[in-house]
């Protein structure tokens, strides 16, 4: 079967109708680009005018401890008719992961409007999963009057190459980005190779185009980066001593916030108005609960957590370990709540816990700052994506040039994160499920 297969792959790959869809996908790469562009803009500067502008024009030097509260409350009230309204109901709920059909473009709307309701007011989510609706949608705008059914690959391809254009620097490389779609995508042997090349193609001309119009207008996306990571050394026996316990507990935590994330999906599924409005006002006294219990910004729990991680990353003395701790908490609240009832991504707000916890933990003896900060950020990406390759590439792409000498460390965090979320979720599902059929069986009992 493989020899009959390798000659098919290739005639394929020669195919007209696939290059034209190489073509399409480099073409669709810039509007969908300057798309997200405008869009991410957009949502930083909102988010810079509602936490820094705003207060300090009121007469405050940082946001007050009680802001997040009529913050929150706002997104709530601008989110809820957008999910009970409008076509797309805003995107599908973070919980359910980034995976799932191509967003069709007349559902475009509501994903826009859902984010930029959301994530400058304070949603603890990211902007990947808007971005990639976004993309997807646009892209599927170029099949037009297309016949699905005479392509059946032509859609889900499009919309994945739309998706990587769109995400193309959010994570810092464009080669996160495509390989987050193509491992997403789960295909392998021929269907992997079909995509790749789409996706790296858009990934490339979309990272361009951000890089470009970056330049040109000044205006800032807010991707996640680290400017400046603490200087990283080659891991030795303590440092995989620690580490391999730190991933195992940041995975516990990960899948901790998706299972409330669940429970609160289930919550908003009836009266869905009325409900989000109290799931973002409850993320709102989660994020004040930090304000009040650490002295701190409620900025640095509130939001997608990109820049929060910048400065934990540049000056990690800066907090104490309680503060982190705080910020675990009260964040990791927030994060599931929001998983589970608002509009964005379940990437960034995940990546900031796992650090702040691998750099709470560096002063354990012989682990060190540096090396609890890397397996941190590859833990918790680990455990939220299931995404093992996008993980340690997204960790090796955040720590820059001390990503070679933090790399076995990384690579080894990734598989036992991976690994403890696996069994961790199967475990939830089959205790879930044992419930479920004892409840069944009392009500049969009972009738």
């Amino acid at each position: 079967m493989a020899e009959q297969a390798t000659p098919g792959i290739r005639e394929l790959l020669r195919s007209p109708g696939y290059l034209r869809l190489l073509l399409v996908s480099a073409l669709v790469g810039v509007p969908v680009s300057l798309a997200a562009f405008g869009f991410v803009s957009l949502e930083h500067e909102l988010q810079h005018w509602v936490w820094e502008s705003a207060p300090v024009a009121l007469g405050y030097g940082r946001a007050p401890w009680w802001w997040p509260l009529p913050a929150l409350a706002l997104a709530g009230l601008l989110l809820a008719p957008i999910v009970t309204r409008m076509p797309g109901r805003g995107g599908h709920v973070p919980v359910h992961g980034l995976g799932g059909p191509p967003t069709l473009p007349v559902e475009v709307p509501s994903v826009v409007l859902a984010a930029l309701a959301a994530l400058p007011l304070g949603a603890v989510l990211g902007p990947e999963a808007p971005l990639m609706a976004l993309g997807s949608g646009l892209a599927l705008l170029a099949v037009g009057r297309a016949r699905p059914e005479a392509s059946p690959l032509l859609m889900p391809m499009l919309g994945a190459a739309g998706s990587t254009a769109a995400i193309s620097t959010i994570f810092g490389s464009p080669l996160v980005a495509a390989v987050l779609m193509i491992e997403a995508a789960g295909l392998g042997g021929p269907q992997l190779t079909l995509l790749l090349l789409p996706c790296l193609l858009s990934s490339g001309v979309g990272a361009l185009m951000f890089t470009g119009f970056g330049h040109w207008t000044g205006l800032t996306i807010g991707a996640l980066r680290l400017p400046e990571v603490p200087k990283a050394s080659l891991p030795d026996a303590a440092d995989f001593l620690w580490g391999v316990p730190l991933a195992m507990v940041v995975a516990v935590l990960m899948v901790a916030g998706q299972t409330l994330g669940q429970r609160f999906a289930a919550f908003t599924a009836q009266r869905t108005a009325v409900r989000t409005v109290i799931c973002a006002v409850l993320v709102g006294l989660c994020v004040t609960g930090y304000a009040v219990t650490t002295g701190r910004s409620p900025e640095e729990a509130a939001l997608s957590g990109q820049a929060t991680l910048g400065q934990l990353a540049a000056d990690p003395q800066a907090w104490s370990v309680g503060a982190l701790l705080a910020l675990v908490v009260f964040k990791g609240l927030g994060w599931g709540v929001a998983l589970g009832s608002l509009r964005g991504g379940p990437i960034f707000p995940a990546v900031l816990l796992g650090a702040a916890l691998g750099v709470a933990v560096g002063g354990l003896p012989g682990l060190g700052v540096a090396a609890g900060l890397a397996a941190g950020l590859a833990a918790s990406t680990a455990a939220v994506t299931r995404l093992p390759v996008t993980s340690t590439v997204l960790a090796a792409a955040l720590l820059g040039d001390q990503a070679a000498n933090s790399l076995p460390l990384v690579i080894v965090c990734v598989v036992v994160s991976f690994l403890t979320a696996s069994f961790v979720h199967r475990v939830t599902a089959d205790a879930s499920q044992g419930r479920s059929d004892s409840s069944r069986a009392a009500g049969g009992a009972t009738d």
